[in-house]
């Protein structure tokens, strides 16, 4: 068998376009008697094209497509190499060429036959409404609002017509019939239907570039015009061992559509997000200004006798700036062998890959695990013949923050084809393990993990979203694809789903105790925090040896933050992804993940809640004797305040209770008061009510004591506190965190 068989060639997408009335194709999108030499396709839409050659005469004439003028005209940049001078550029105005843009409005919802007629002003049209059909000049198309025959108000447009010296006005709404009386314009409406069916995107428009001198000139013009964006494709060769080196494949697909064959031109590929954006540079706009005719017709000017100095030194005018030859930059390429590099050298090595170790899923199912040394034989596709044949003739820079990958072999891409270039061919750093997010792997797997591929970029350069076939053992195991990979970052990547390992969480919120950070004064600075707990179970068949889980968490909030950060943890884009370790033989593990928040305020040292922030102080591990000598007075005496409170509050209620007996007491007292037969209860409830009124004294009394106390210990306190400072120390590191310090 032929290992460097070549199983990518050039696919063939050739598409037969009619274009305009003729049916044959146009010429090329954007074309001059300069040959194409360079060709820089992006990411986002666009491509950056460059000709180069001789030029007789002054005049270079560039035909574009009607849909890429408005790029041709921002982007256009012209330099004559034979004396590094930058050309003037200008572009005489086509009258037919400004009709055509005011068609525009026929564009796929751009517009209505208001639009339309409104942008034809000075056609000779005739309209039928009814019996009645009028014929002139359309003088203009305008929005009115008027009622209808039952008084209800509608809106309408209004067309005016003039024809000599009569104006003539038709409501839009009642026209059912209207031709054109200019030939020219009805052919040009047609011409532009079919642009807006496809059929008139070849339509071409000429711009002129009036060049210095008259003599030949060496020329080299570049402009920016939309392209297919080139496509990556990917392919991961996992190795032997689960934890070994992997190969990293990367081809770009260049599709060109332009009208013309690229041949032997120099080409590069962007990666990145540079902005692109359309802006119409083609249609003229005008701006409506105020009419200040009248403006002092009413005044009149006072004379008056001028005064006379001596006239001021005037500054001449400066000379000027003499223009510099700029360097020739844009000089072709000595290197002009090679057909394609794509073509050539981006098809070979395809197929298999190296073997997966299928002893590390000895808890897959059972046909999954089956012995593998009847295939342990030499294959071709093993991971070194395959990156021996793929031939990456690419050299890789940044650029602004872009990866510029510039193909070093001349290509050649026919008009209506495809190819691929090989832009990777790299060993990386790889893994097989297993990866959960919540809501599992699809219908039916609600529960089950992804078997996945983590891998590093160890490439300077981003690696642009696109599929990526994994391989092992020789064999095909799955696809998946990726996202942006920055460089340095890591990408895990799910290529199948693993329904032997079941994965299952249960989280809940819960609110902690305050700490005390300072106080100042007898106001307090108070944290304390809100946490979530998420505890994650993962049960899968025993094996023999000991492997990882990967769970992706998303996170309880931007404020939130990892308590206890299991080692090896990455952090996402708004989510963690956790590592949950099975050890050897283990058929159960449960992992508890704490997230909390801190909330900061301000207390008062006499609002509620304070006396229990202060003696939890107290009880701080690595409060020193000299902070403890500190505060033990302020707490102390803010307790002993505490102590009067709760003792006023409970008396005060006690005497709210008496109160409530004696009232009780003295409304049965009012009710018997007539009742000459209940004279003994009179007697028991009037004693009752003097003994609530004495034990209400008295609780009185109490309460007038502790209040008048309690003054005097505010005082003291007040005292105490007045410039008084006090900071918190900061709660004492826990083993794992002094150990993740001492690592690093």
């Amino acid at each position: 068998m032929d290992r460097s068989i070549v199983y990518w060639a050039a696919v063939a997408l050739m598409a037969a376009t009619a274009v305009g009335c003729g049916g044959s194709r146009e010429q090329v999108a954007t074309g001059t008697s300069l040959e194409l030499d360079r060709v820089v396709l992006y990411r986002n839409g666009i491509g950056y094209f460059e000709r180069a050659g001789q030029l007789e005469g002054d005049v270079l004439k560039i035909k574009c497509r009607k849909d890429q003028i408005n790029d041709i005209l921002k982007s256009l940049t012209v330099v004559d190499r034979s004396t590094g001078q930058a050309v003037s550029v200008s572009m005489p105005l086509d009258p037919q060429t400004w009709a055509n843009a005011a068609l525009a409005t026929l564009a796929p919802g751009g517009g209505d036959l208001a639009d339309v007629l409104d942008a034809l002003r000075g056609t000779r049209v005739s309209v039928g409404s009814g019996t009645r059909i009028i014929t002139g000049r359309i003088l203009m198309v305008e929005y009115i609002e008027h009622e209808d025959e039952n008084g209800q108000a509608e809106s309408d447009n209004r067309l005016v017509l003039i024809e000599n010296q009569n104006a003539y006005t038709v409501l839009l709404s009642e026209v059912d019939r209207l031709t054109f009386k200019d030939e020219e314009i009805a052919i040009q409406l047609n011409r532009s239907l079919d642009a807006s069916a496809g059929e008139g995107m070849f339509q071409q428009v000429t711009v002129e570039v009036q060049l210095i001198g008259e003599n030949a000139h060496d020329l080299t013009i570049s402009y920016v015009v939309p392209a297919p964006i080139w496509k990556p494709t990917y392919r991961v060769v996992l190795p032997e061992d689960p934890n070994g080196e992997a190969l990293l494949q990367a081809w770009a697909v260049v599709d060109n559509t332009t009208g013309e064959d690229w041949f032997d031109v120099d080409m590069s590929l962007t990666s990145g997000s540079p902005i692109a954006f359309k802006y119409d540079l083609h249609t003229p706009r005008v701006l409506e200004r105020p009419d200040m005719t009248h403006t002092g017709t009413s005044r009149r000017a006072r004379a008056a006798v001028g005064d006379t100095a001596i006239a001021p030194s005037w500054d001449k005018a400066p000379p000027a700036p003499s223009a510099k030859p700029a360097p020739n930059r844009m000089a072709k390429k000595k290197d002009k062998a090679g057909y394609g590099m794509g073509m050539r050298g981006a098809g070979r090595g395809g197929g298999g890959l190296a073997g997966l170790d299928n002893d590390y899923d000895g808890f897959a199912d059972d046909e999954m695990a089956e012995p593998m040394e009847e295939m342990e034989e030499e294959r071709a596709m093993d991971i070194g013949n395959i990156r021996n044949s793929t031939n990456v003739n690419v050299r890789s820079r940044q650029v602004s923050g872009q990866t510029l990958y510039e193909i070093e072999n001349r290509v050649t891409v026919p008009d209506g084809t495809s190819t691929m270039v090989a832009i990777l061919n790299e060993t990386i750093e790889a893994e097989q393990t297993f990866l959960y997010r919540p809501g599992g792997s699809g219908p039916g797997f609600e529960n089950n993990p992804y078997r996945v591929v983590r891998f590093k970029n160890s490439t300077p350069f981003v690696l642009e979203p696109g599929p990526i076939s994994i391989y092992a053992g020789g064999n095909f195991v799955g696809e998946g694809i990726a996202d942006i990979i920055a460089a340095g970052s890591s990408a895990t990547i799910p290529f199948s789903v693993e329904p032997s390992i079941t994965v299952t969480s249960d989280s809940g919120y819960s609110r902690s105790a305050s700490r005390l950070l300072s106080i100042n004064k007898g106001v307090m600075r108070v944290e304390n925090f809100q946490r979530r707990v998420t505890t994650w179970k993962v049960r899968a068949k025993a094996s023999d040896k000991p492997y990882r889980v990967f769970v992706r968490q998303s996170s309880a909030g931007s404020s939130y933050e990892l308590q206890e950060r299991p080692e090896g943890t990455e952090d996402l884009n708004g989510a963690y992804l956790i590592p949950i370790e099975i050890p050897a033989g283990e058929t159960e593990v449960t992992l508890k993940i704490t997230e909390q928040t801190p909330s900061r305020s301000s207390l008062a040292i006499w609002d509620y809640g304070a006396t229990k922030v202060l003696e939890n102080i107290l009880l701080v591990e690595n409060l020193d004797d000299a902070g403890r000598k500190q505060i033990e007075p302020i707490v102390k005496a803010r307790k002993a305040i505490a102590d009067i409170d709760v003792r006023i509050n409970n008396l005060r209620k006690q005497k709210r209770e008496l109160d409530q007996r004696a009232d009780q007491t003295r409304a049965n007292l009012n009710a018997i008061a007539k009742d000459n037969r209940a004279g003994d209860l009179r007697k028991r409830l009037t004693k009752r009510l003097d003994e609530f009124s004495k034990e209400g004294d008295a609780l009185g009394r109490e309460i007038v004591e502790l209040t008048s106390k309690r003054l005097e210990k505010k005082i003291e306190l007040e005292e105490m506190l007045d410039n008084f400072t006090f900071t918190a120390p900061k709660p004492p590191k826990k083993e794992e965190e002094k150990k993740s310090e001492d690592k690093g």
